[in-house]
């Protein structure tokens, strides 16, 4: 009898000069713990293009007939939006890796999950998939930002595979747990 597959491949990490938090944060969370620095840098690579095109223009008009410019605007503002959305996310997710400073969303991270542990909920979420699967879709896009110029790659899959030791999160939920008993004082019978 054929021994079972391991489902689960641990993965390797990167030196950083900051902690890591997640190899393979979901979308929503890279969305959801994103700085308002982010949102800026995004919407400012957004304009890049729209902008320097319209100054081309009024500096040496095209002259490119009826309409020609607004249909050019158009696909260079399309072009700069999807460029600035990641530009944004890329941003966001590095805070992730431990690639830039991320003091914030480590506070952000140990409430969240500390808080799903007190709940009794997954920390990652439930997944449909099969953990066979879920090691896939993990391996697929870990550390995937990172070539996000190239192949822009989102996790959408809810998976534990994530690169950390998760027992920080259930050591923290028992010292809040056991302060939160003391502040009460004593049980009263």
């Amino acid at each position: 009898m054929a021994a079972p597959q391991q489902t689960y491949v641990p993965s390797k990490t990167l030196r950083t000069d900051y902690p890591l938090i997640d190899n393979d944060p979901h979308f929503k969370r890279v969305i959801g713990y994103a700085r308002t620095s982010d949102y800026v840098h995004g919407a400012v690579a957004a304009a890049a293009g729209p902008g320097a095109l319209w100054t081309m223009e009024r500096i040496a008009p095209s002259h490119v007939g009826k309409g020609g410019f607004a249909q050019a605007m158009r696909l260079t503002g399309v072009i700069g939006a999807i460029g600035g959305f990641l530009y944004f996310y890329q941003r966001s997710t590095l805070r992730f890796y431990g690639m830039s400073e991320n003091a914030r969303e480590i506070d952000l991270d140990m409430k969240e999950m500390v808080a799903k542990v007190k709940a009794g909920e997954p920390l990652y979420g439930v997944s449909q998939l099969s953990p066979h699967m879920q090691g896939v879709a993990a391996r697929q896009s870990r550390y995937s930002a990172l070539f996000t110029a190239v192949l822009p790659w989102f996790n959408f899959v809810n998976h534990n595979q994530h690169g950390v030791d998760t027992a920080k999160y259930y050591r923290q939920a028992e010292r809040e747990l056991e302060t939160e008993r003391l502040s009460n004082g004593p049980v009263q019978a």
